[in-house]
């Protein structure tokens, strides 16, 4: 589970729910639109917070960013005993009426040049990205740019996919606050610790972001992770620039695969030493800055 290193938006920016054709979805923004909008997809168990870090380097950098809680994901509502909602072809509708709703309407087919406000750069952690994949693959023409943080090819390792089935399991016999309360206690002994660490407000905020998800969304990613197919190959087809982007260990698609699907994708590639799965929270100043190259690159 990420662990944000707050739950309160930073100085300038703002929470609000952000009104689509599809419905409305919490978002945090920040920044102005100087040099783009980037769009940003949390991952499985996450939420818009997993990116608070990232919103007041970036606006420094000339980049409105705006990270949205996804259907059924914390502060955004979706059904609970139904999956349909949120199969990954729904959530890339999703995506597309988001980036509709922050540029005012769907972006021309080719969208000027000089125009970086006319389509965004869209981010996607774990599995945002397979949704900001999916999104792509759907109209490419509303993005700039899209970068896979720790998201990789296809499904997830066997040792993930092993704790994704006894999340899954548990969702089936158990509610939402019973599931929380095994996984406190399956926690390892230096994770709890780092629990203690981090204060009982963290905590409470944590159990607040898990109990706002609907475990209909958790069993339908959770399957799609362990299921999702290679589409490598029609990404790299798009012709999108794309930017790889993970920590030097990742226990979801191990550090060499991500590396082999840069190359495949002919993609910019990042490694943020000292970060894990999640480079957005463990450091979000280098990730920050990776995302900020790599953009200006495009320009």
């Amino acid at each position: 589970m990420s662990r944000p290193a707050t739950f309160v938006p930073p100085p300038g920016a703002r929470a609000y729910r952000l009104v689509t054709a599809r419905g409305e979805f919490a978002v945090i923004e920040a920044g102005s639109p100087e040099k783009g909008t980037a769009l940003l997809l949390p991952g499985f168990t996450g939420s818009k917070e997993d990116f608070i870090s990232l919103h007041e380097p970036l606006a420094a950098a000339g980049y409105r960013t705006v990270a949205v809680d996804g259907r059924g994901q914390y502060e955004t509502p979706g059904p609970t005993d139904d999956e349909t909602p949120y199969a990954q072809a729904e959530l890339a509708q999703d995506v597309l009426a988001q980036v509709d709703a922050l540029t005012g309407g769907p972006a021309q087919v080719p969208a000027p040049a000089d125009g970086p406000q006319a389509r965004v750069h869209l981010v996607g952690h774990s599995f945002g990205g397979q949704v900001a994949r999916a999104a792509v693959l759907l109209d490419p023409s509303r993005f700039r740019s899209l970068t896979l943080m720790a998201s990789g090819p296809a499904e997830i390792s066997p040792s993930q996919q092993q704790r994704v089935k006894l999340l899954r399991d548990a969702l089936a016999v158990m509610d939402m606050g019973q599931v929380w309360e095994a996984i406190q206690a399956l926690e390892p002994p230096e994770d709890a610790a780092g629990d203690l660490d981090a204060g009982l407000e963290d905590q409470d905020d944590l159990k607040r972001r898990w109990l706002g998800n609907s475990p209909a969304q958790l069993i339908a990613a959770g399957r799609q992770l362990c299921e999702e197919p290679d589409r490598v190959a029609e990404l790299a087809a798009v012709g999108l620039p794309v930017h790889v982007l993970s920590g030097e260990r990742d226990d979801t698609w191990p550090v060499p695969l991500l590396d082999d699907m840069a190359v495949r994708l002919d993609a910019h590639r990042t490694i943020v030493h000292g970060a894990e799965h999640s480079p957005n929270s463990d450091r979000p100043r280098e990730t920050a800055e990776a995302l900020t190259a790599f953009w200006h690159r495009l320009s």
